[in-house]
């Protein structure tokens, strides 16, 4: 049987495409590569190119493929982009999701694993913040998330698709290997921006607010190792074919960093001092938000690995590292990998 990965071309898809592969299990990637990358996608895992939304695309591949199981990543992630678009995020991450749940439903398929956020709980009372904690969003994209997970809630109970729901808190670095890691385009995330900045691809950092109610002023966020956060995801697969029921779990360490300490980490670890510039707050930022994440570790079992920032600020900066070479020696990559993947189609 196989699994099908969407958004597997992006920065945490393809991360989940290695942990996967190196577990033995079949895998068939669909991104439509708006933000992902198909150099991304390892070669022995096909890429399809096409949209979660297009029902046909997946009912044909789930059939192809024999695919037992899916795990949900893509979708639009920028929280201030969500604030200016809103009805853009309900289209990409809720109506698409539903399409997606509504195909695994009339398919056949037994699991299902989704990929949800921290911005669920808006900006929450009580630190850390559990799984039943309320779920009041501050923002389109946290709202878009948590109502495709009351869909797939639902469409659990009525047709008995089991599923997870894994709330991620800060996910940062990139594969120990340096075989995947963050890509952006256009980068939103602190690490990934700060990393930047130290290998001279930025002037300077913006800090986003330095008047928030936390010790140093910025805001305070769980920073999770994206290769942990895969962990986790097989983990939950594991859970849900051994007959464990439905549930929804936070993935994170448990432990916060300002902004201001996730900067001088970087600092520290690249041994570079570069320009910090506080800027006015954006709209849909959290104070605070730090996850409890007993529940994963006790019921999936699951171990972080990387639970150090400092580790996880080194393989982000070995990743920037690895892209410059990568960007010298091929120009155009995802060309020569969309060359390669003859299993890609539009």
């Amino acid at each position: 049987m196989t699994v099908l990965i969407t958004g597997g071309a992006g920065y945490i898809g393809s991360h989940m495409v290695l942990e996967l592969l190196d577990a033995g299990e079949r895998v068939v990637v669909l991104d439509n590569l708006s933000t992902g990358h198909a150099w991304a996608v390892p070669a022995n895992a096909p890429l399809v190119i096409g949209d979660t939304g297009d029902q046909a695309l997946v009912a044909s591949l789930i059939r192809e493929h024999r695919v037992e199981s899916i795990i949900h990543f893509a979708a639009s992630i920028v929280v201030p982009d969500s604030v200016r678009d809103p009805l853009g995020y309900y289209r990409n991450n809720t109506v698409n999701s539903r399409a997606l749940i509504e195909c695994a439903v009339g398919n056949g398929v037994r699991f299902f694993i989704f990929s949800s956020t921290a911005a669920v709980y808006g900006n929450p009372t009580e630190i850390p913040v559990t799984e039943d904690a309320p779920t009041e969003p501050i923002s389109p994209y946290g709202w878009s998330k948590l109502m495709s997970e009351i869909m797939l809630r639902d469409a659990g109970r009525a047709h008995g698709l089991n599923h997870a729901i894994l709330r991620y808190f800060n996910v940062a670095g990139a594969d120990p290997q340096c075989r995947s890691g963050q890509t952006s385009k256009i980068a939103t995330h602190l690490i990934k921006i700060a990393v930047e900045t130290a290998v001279g691809r930025r002037r300077k950092i913006e800090v986003f607010g330095n008047d928030y109610p936390t010790p140093d002023g910025t805001c305070i966020r769980d920073y999770i190792h994206v290769s942990d956060l895969a962990r986790a995801h097989l983990e939950a697969l594991h859970y849900l074919r051994s007959g464990g029921p439905s549930l929804t779990l936070n993935c994170g360490y448990g432990r916060g960093f300002s902004v201001l300490q996730v900067i001088d980490t970087v600092k520290r670890v690249s041994g570079v001092d570069f320009g910090v510039e506080i800027a006015p707050r954006r709209q849909g930022d959290a104070a605070r938000i730090v996850a409890d994440s007993q529940k994963a570790r006790a019921l999936l079992g699951w171990r972080p690995r990387f639970d150090d920032l400092a580790t996880i600020v080194a393989h982000a900066l070995a990743w920037e590292h690895e892209l410059t070479k990568r960007r010298a020696a091929r120009p155009d990559p995802d060309a020569a990998a969309l060359a390669a993947a003859g299993s890609a189609r539009p």
